[in-house]
């Protein structure tokens, strides 16, 4: 079987792949970078340095947010894995 799949087909799904990724991470990242902003302000205004005071409420705060978005970043990943699975007979021609 010889792939006449272009270098083009490959950069496309490449990008859609990054994409995804990006969209996929991002309700999880900003609220735990919001988090751990904030919690570093109140550590440094109030000299407690304290490793589990930033580490439980990120931990609690990125629960949230999985639990809140989980759902939306699964259907994502789905269509983007059903959509792959449907260009597989793309590369054979």
């Amino acid at each position: 079987m010889n792939s006449t799949a272009s270098p083009d087909f490959f950069i496309g799904i490449a990008q859609q792949a990054l994409w995804i990724l990006a969209l996929a991470s991002a309700p999880i990242l900003i609220p735990a970078l919001a988090a751990g902003v904030i919690l570093g302000m109140i550590q440094a205004a109030t000299s407690i340095n304290e490793q589990t005071l930033s580490f439980v409420p990120k931990l609690i705060v990125v629960g949230a947010a999985l639990a809140l978005f989980g759902g939306a970043i699964m259907m994502l990943m789905v269509d983007f894995t059903r959509e792959m699975f449907a260009r597989i007979p793309d590369l054979m021609r």
